[in-house]
């Protein structure tokens, strides 16, 4: 089966984007339709997903999508976004509004792409607003946000709970994978090694990952981005409930009411299998 997809993203802060954008490189079941940013800098994470596709040997669309929130909330920035490369600013993105890149992609292919969104909602949000059509356009939307196990707000609602309260109140069928899930999973040293030795696209993730691990003072990180994609293209992993989900408005708590609903929540992954999926679709991708 083939995943037609456009990834939303904040790629450049943590590393867990850059690796999601590996395993759908990697994955030669996906059509990567396009990339939309989200989130601060959005022509610079544009730029570093660009750069990052373009070292796998792929030319991709992507599109600089919002950069402030719903919300009006300060962006939260690292501050070592695109420093591993030092010559980001040549590197080409399109000039389409990312929103209007979003409707207009999938109300010219109602019903067949799947929508990856793995930074604060914004983007989706907005899209939802300008089009009453965008909604029932898409496939599928996959979401890494939230957490369901308890009433912790996650870093992607937290910063724009506005938007992700749109986006979960439009009816979207939808799979969202929370902390409890990813936090489970651990990216460590011989998996990088495997990675930086496949190409230049893979040693471009290793120099991203060491400056991900310097600035969080571990020899370790979590996968959040790539296990969401994974629900897409290896769901028998994963276990799931279906309900709905409703996040807060104001704090970004998320819940699940489990029964009817078209929301789905990842409850467990087996974490061996997840984790060597991960890998070998980034290593394929270099």
């Amino acid at each position: 089966m083939t995943h037609h997809v456009i990834l939303d993203t904040d790629i450049g802060s943590d590393v867990d984007d850059a690796l999601a954008l590996g395993v759908l490189l990697g994955s030669p079941e996906v059509e990567l339709v396009g990339v939309t940013t989200v989130y601060g800098d959005t022509t610079l994470r544009a730029r570093l997903a660009s750069r990052l596709a373009r070292l796998a040997g792929r030319e991709i669309t992507v599109v600089p999508g919002e950069s402030e929130t719903l919300t009006g909330r300060d962006v939260w920035w690292a501050g070592h976004e695109g420093k591993v490369f030092d010559d980001l600013a040549d590197e080409p993105v399109s000039t389409v509004d990312g929103v209007r890149f979003l409707v207009d992609t999938l109300l010219s292919r109602p019903g067949e792409i799947d929508l990856v969104a793995i930074g604060p909602l914004t983007n989706v949000a907005r899209a939802i607003r300008a089009d009453e059509r965008f909604a029932g356009a898409l496939r599928h939307l996959y979401v890494m946000g939230g957490r369901f196990d308890r009433a912790d707000p996650e870093h992607n609602f937290r910063s724009d709970p506005e938007a992700a309260d749109i986006v979960y109140s439009a009816g979207i069928g939808s799979t969202t994978t929370g902390l409890e899930v990813t936090q489970t999973v651990q990216l460590a040293a011989d998996g990088v090694e495997r990675i930086a030795a496949a190409g230049a696209f893979g040693a471009a993730l290793k120099a991203e990952i060491a400056q991900w691990w310097r600035f969080n003072g571990e020899q370790w990180n979590t996968p959040h981005d790539p296990l969401t994609v994974l629900t897409m293209l290896t769901g028998d992993l994963f276990e799931y409930a279906t309900g709905t989900v409703t996040v807060d408005p104001g704090d970004g708590i998320s819940r699940l009411t489990e029964g009817a609903g078209t929301a789905r929540v990842s409850t467990s992954v087996r974490v061996g299998d997840a984790a060597e999926q991960m890998i070998a679709r980034i290593v394929a991708a270099s």
